[in-house]
């Protein structure tokens, strides 16, 4: 049985509305989905009649940005009561973070000779929640980029002229949240942050004082040797399993339910008891 508990449709950055991206993991033969959108779940409703037609079961998702030291980390959010009022205030104050930071990429962008950036990616974000990965898209319509991780790496990320530090909430706050509607808090990808092993046990160490309960250990792409040690770390600190594709877009390298077999170990689906 493949599960996949991290996932964007067009509510966030991904490319998919939420009943094709439903419709895809069907085809991809994903038994349990979790929709992770980044600070939003305005695609679950859509994508849960999906489900239901398709025999998949849906499971509540969200990825939270956080504030830690320097670094912007992911908490995802599963199996919640999408109408807890903790949670909904939370959102609706990444939400304005969000705008905020989306109008800031947008003047610094300007400012490299790319006007209208802001205006451009609204129009790419539709009713979705507006990211930095829509503004990555711009950049390679704009043929300035060829792939949107070099409009990351040239733009958008850490240390980069539109690169903008937003005041997201911290790891404890987004936990608590989850924690309050019900919900497992899973730190999503840390592979993925650019961490040294030490600042890696640092963050684990920081999540676990949060009340923080389960880790992607599982991913795509992960090699043999990157996933023995994430397995390790999560024994280490008596963390959850999780599994999770980050999937955004359609692709070669990156899809729904891909390399995620479930070890032994225990993991949010032991949590909640799903089969």
């Amino acid at each position: 049985m493949k599960i996949d508990l991290h996932c964007h449709t067009r509510a966030s950055d991904g490319t998919l509305t939420p009943t094709e991206l439903v419709q895809r993991a069907a085809l991809q033969q994903v038994a349990i989905l979790a929709i992770t959108d980044h600070d939003t779940t305005d695609g679950l409703a859509e994508a849960r009649s999906e489900a239901d037609r398709q025999g998949i079961q849906l499971v509540n998702g969200v990825e939270i940005s956080t504030r830690w030291h320097s670094f912007e980390i992911h908490v995802v959010g599963l199996g919640f009561d999408p109408e807890s009022d903790a949670l909904s205030t939370l959102l609706a104050q990444q939400q304005a973070s969000r705008e905020a930071r989306a109008r800031a990429i947008g003047d610094k962008l300007a400012k490299r000779g790319i006007e209208d950036a802001y205006a451009r990616a609204k129009a790419l974000c539709g009713t979705g929640t507006l990211g930095r990965g829509h503004f990555a898209r711009l950049l390679v319509e704009q043929g300035l980029v060829r792939h949107t991780q070099a409009a990351f790496d040239k733009y958008l990320g850490k240390g980069q002229s539109a690169y903008v530090a937003t005041p997201w909430c911290t790891i404890a706050e987004a936990v608590a949240a989850i924690h309050r509607a019900g919900g497992v808090s899973v730190l999503a990808h840390p592979g993925k942050y650019s961490l040294s092993n030490k600042w890696l046990r640092k963050l684990l160490g920081s999540f676990v004082e949060a009340d923080g309960m389960a880790m992607e250990a599982l991913g795509c792409q992960q090699s043999p040797d990157q996933r023995r040690f994430l397995l390790s770390l999560a024994e280490e600190h008596q963390l959850l399993i999780s599994a999770g594709s980050d999937f955004h877009q359609p692709g070669r390298w990156i899809e729904l339910g891909r390399g995620l077999q479930r070890p032994e170990q225990t993991g949010v689906w032991h949590h909640f008891g799903w089969t």
